[in-house]
């Protein structure tokens, strides 16, 4: 009888020419079919029971008695219950523990690992958890020696397994064009929502050492929402659609609620600015069951704000939004009077004869005076005087400098908008002249990616670039060349040419917002003047104009850049925004992807 067992893992064949199969799904075969090669037994399921029925014993070749059973409860075909599976034995055996050490000829040859493995979830009525089959192609390698598959199924970060095991009838063989059908495992039920998971699929026969002779695949069952719909989702539910209005100083905030059968009753909302506002929202289902309103009381005049509100549970998801408050522009009326129109006249003659006078002034001149940018004001200020600086002219440059912004657009839609925010900020407030794809391109279509970058590199003062994550990646791990590899690569290739010649590198700069690390920036930017923004606007404005912050028994103060001061501007009020928004997002990435991997 063992001689016999050991004929199930023999050749398929397939004597129809004609026939050229599409897919495979597992079948209920007799022993006695699979050992004598019956045409109605080409791909079978294999469970204890059948080695039970074979020889009395139960043969663990594919996991505990427990495992693989044919789980027949209502309306479902058979399959492996993930709830009932058992973790013990779900380690691959070799080919002679299969055939039970009788034949070892058959053992000789190998088969590669299978290809284009893929998940495909199973439609059902189970909000609770989720269902899939595992598909997969043989290779066209040693295909002619195929016997059967393994397919194991474990939970990362667990150490539950289930594992399925199918033989080929041993009357048949397997041609060249067997390797185009698309063979199926039987159902995994009961996966646990949004968790992530492990399959390998194992060709049989199996080596002693099977390293390489599989094919794994890693993957995220569905979460609730993407399963079941948001609406029927408790613990994902979050309000998506959110309306603030303002009139004067009075900030509304209209939110929709949660599904009344949740029982959800009470919501919070939390402010981020320069100071931290909480609010809670409690309501009453029996008036309100599809939108509500909130006051946001507190909030300070011209600041801008990142907020987040959702419903009061644990771990509930939040929703981000942005206020800004702007400034309450009404000035009382005063009734006009002969002494206010004279007060009101007389600056304007003043300035009148201040202008003529400047232009015969310029006429008289012989000298044509220089036109000069208009740069931030300057205090230079003294430790006895702090307060009492002086307006001081340091910078006699006739254009302003030209920059180039290099960054990586791999960090999500607000990294991108920081940097925006960023140039903006600079060409307005810090005389400068910013060079960004994003503003040029038509310039970029004509030149191209590598063009564009080496003609603005070459043109530019200075260099300046963002380093984040995305900025790592390389090439070859993505679809397409990105703007960010090539930019930084051109970069990387002038910092050396130029440290080889020794020349100077001030020319280039590299930067990070405060929600990135300086582990960020690329080891070829290693040697080259390295900021923090917007902490740093000091010392990036000291670098581009080449100003010294610092002198025996004085320092200097820029306006609007040194310290908080860039903030009080509506460009530096945006940047400040749009760097919590990116912080913000890339925080809750990070949490999703912590949580996600970390279920069970």
């Amino acid at each position: 009888m063992q001689s016999s067992l050991s004929l199930v893992l023999t050749q398929i064949q397939h004597h129809s020419a004609h026939a050229e199969l599409s897919s495979m799904s597992p079948q209920d075969c007799s022993l006695e079919c699979i050992l004598q090669g019956g045409l109605d037994c080409e791909y079978c399921r294999i469970n204890t029971q059948h080695f039970q029925e074979f020889n009395g014993t139960s043969n663990r070749i594919f996991g505990s008695n427990r495992g693989h059973t044919d789980n027949r409860a209502g309306d479902r075909q058979p399959g492996t219950d993930w709830q009932r599976q058992g973790v013990s034995g779900c380690v691959p055996k070799p080919c002679l523990s299969h055939l039970g050490g009788q034949n070892s000829d058959l053992c000789q040859h190998y088969v590669n690992a299978p290809e284009n493995v893929n998940i495909e979830f199973l439609a059902d009525q189970n909000s609770m958890y989720d269902n899939i089959v595992v598909s997969w192609k043989p290779s066209l390698y040693g295909i002619g020696f195929l016997r059967g598959f393994q397919v194991f199924l474990q939970v990362l970060g667990g150490s539950r397994t289930a594992c399925q095991l199918f033989l080929f009838s041993s009357n048949i063989s397997l041609s060249a064009s067997h390797a185009q059908t698309v063979f199926k495992s039987d159902p995994f039920y009961n996966l646990d929502l949004g968790a992530q998971y492990a399959v390998t699929v194992l060709p049989l026969p199996a080596p002693e050492n099977w390293k390489g002779f599989y094919k794994k695949k890693l993957f995220f069952t569905r979460t609730c929402p993407q399963k079941n719909g948001l609406e029927n989702c408790k613990e994902d539910w979050y309000p998506k659609y959110i309306n603030v209005q303002q009139k004067g100083l009075n900030v509304t905030v209209t939110f929709n609620l949660a599904p009344t059968h949740f029982g959800i009753s009470s919501y919070f909302c939390k402010c981020y600015g320069r100071e931290q506002k909480e609010y809670t929202i409690e309501l009453n289902l029996k008036e309100n069951q599809s939108h509500s309103s909130l006051q946001l009381d507190g909030l300070e005049e011209g600041s801008n704000y990142t907020c987040e509100i959702a419903a009061d549970q644990t771990d509930a998801v939040r929703k981000l939004f942005t206020v800004y408050v702007m400034k309450n522009k009404k000035e009382p009326q005063t009734p006009y009077t002969p002494s206010s129109v004279l007060s009101v006249l007389l600056p304007i003659i003043v300035a009148l004869a201040a202008i003529l006078l400047l232009l015969l002034l310029a006429v008289t001149s012989r000298k044509r005076p220089i036109q000069r940018i208009k740069y931030p004001g300057i205090t230079k200020l003294y430790p006895d005087k702090c307060g009492n600086g002086q307006h001081v002219s340091l910078i006699t440059r006739v254009t302003p400098p030209r920059l180039l912004i290099c960054y990586s657009s791999d960090d999500g839609p607000a990294h991108i908008r920081a940097v925006v925010q960023l140039a903006a900020f600079l060409q307005q407030h810090m005389a400068t002249q910013v060079f960004l794809d994003l503003w040029d391109s038509h310039q970029l279509a004509e030149d191209g990616i590598m063009g564009w970058y080496c003609s603005r590199i070459h043109e530019s003062d200075f260099v300046l670039v963002i380093c984040s994550r995305g900025l790592q990646r390389r090439p070859s791990e993505t679809v397409e060349v990105k703007m960010s590899a090539v930019a930084i690569a051109l970069v990387a290739e002038e910092v050396c040419r130029a440290k080889a010649k020794g020349e100077d590198i001030s020319k280039y700069m590299a930067a990070v917002f405060e929600y990135s690390d300086e582990k960020d920036i690329p080891a070829e930017l290693g040697f080259v003047s390295r900021y923090t923004l917007a902490r740093d606007f000091s010392l990036l404005f000291s670098h581009i104009h080449g100003v010294a912050l610092h002198r025996p028994g004085e320092c200097l103060r820029i306006e609007h850049i040194s310290g908080e001061g860039y903030t009080m501007l509506p460009a530096g009020a945006a940047l400040q925004c749009a760097i919590q928004e990116a912080g913000m997002a890339l925080r809750n990435h990070q949490d999703t992807c912590g949580k996600a991997t970390g279920q069970v």
